[in-house]
């Protein structure tokens, strides 16, 4: 759709927001799950990484609540614990998870294939680079530095700290798009590798795109996808696919490999007058 402030004539793309982990760095998105894994557990309560997965994208204290919700976890917790969880369970959980997670993030922080030759093209095309994290600020504060060494730095950074509500809220893109200088937002990118992405840039009114083959929806490092027999690695990424189709992404592709191509296709269907 289109509102009264945006321009009729066709507006070239201004810039492409991206999540973290699962879409730059830390592929399969492990980081987040291994730490959550290692915090119920300590806590007598052992979750899967299923479960651990489940509510991926959103802000870490929403994920530990959405984790704690779920029935068969909270079945579990009430029996190790003697009582069902909590928002004080929440509130202590959350303040043990980030140390935890600090840790996992150090171990993780390498950048996906194909990360930094695409952010090179997108700066030649002159298409500004933003992001947004479920992570904090403290995190982040740990985490960016690492990625800027191997030669990823976003011009503008928001985390759930910066808004009042994480995904699938709009808050964190659109205070991207505005730290950007980007707009109308029909020309502006949502990149992410979980359904909340796809919400958070549905809901801000940018166009989506979804990682599937690194991302959270297939949930496995590059050296446990790749020794899978192909017809199961191509099992796990259709499945990735339509989980991420079905969630509105407007294009979903592997991963920052084929993020261009996918956007010279978004560019076709603008000129023609499509919308988000």
């Amino acid at each position: 759709m289109t509102t009264a402030s945006e321009p009729s004539s066709f507006v070239p793309l201004r810039a492409v927001i991206f999540d973290w982990a699962g879409t730059v760095c830390d592929f399969g998105s492990l980081a987040p799950v291994l730490a959550l894994q290692k915090l119920f557990a300590a806590a007598g309560v052992p979750i899967s990484m299923a479960e651990a997965r489940g509510p991926m994208g959103r802000a870490k204290r929403d994920h530990i609540a959405d984790v704690l919700a779920m029935p068969e976890v909270s079945l579990r917790w009430q029996a190790a614990r003697g009582h069902l969880p909590g928002d004080a369970d929440v509130d202590h959980l959350y303040a043990q998870f980030l140390p935890v997670q600090l840790a996992e993030l150090r171990l993780r922080a390498t950048l996906i294939p194909g990360v930094v030759p695409m952010i090179s093209e997108l700066r030649r095309r002159g298409i500004r680079i933003g992001s947004t994290t479920g992570y904090t600020r403290e995190l982040m504060a740990e985490l960016a530095p690492l990625a800027a060494q191997l030669g990823y730095a976003p011009d503008a950074m928001v985390t759930v700290s910066d808004v009042p509500a994480g995904r699938p809220a709009p808050w964190m893109a659109l205070r991207c798009a505005e730290k950007l200088g980007a707009w109308p937002l029909s020309a502006v990118v949502k990149v992410g590798d979980t359904v909340a992405d796809v919400q958070e840039g549905l809901h801000a009114g940018m166009w989506t795109v979804g990682f599937a083959r690194c991302g959270n929806e297939v949930g496995l490092d590059e050296g446990s996808l790749s020794a899978l027999p192909q017809p199961e690695q191509q099992r796990v990424i259709d499945a990735a696919r339509s989980r991420l189709r079905h969630a509105g992404a407007h294009f979903v592709v592997d991963g920052p490999a084929e993020l261009l191509s996918a956007l010279d296709t978004l560019d076709l269907r603008r000129r023609r007058g499509d919308r988000p």
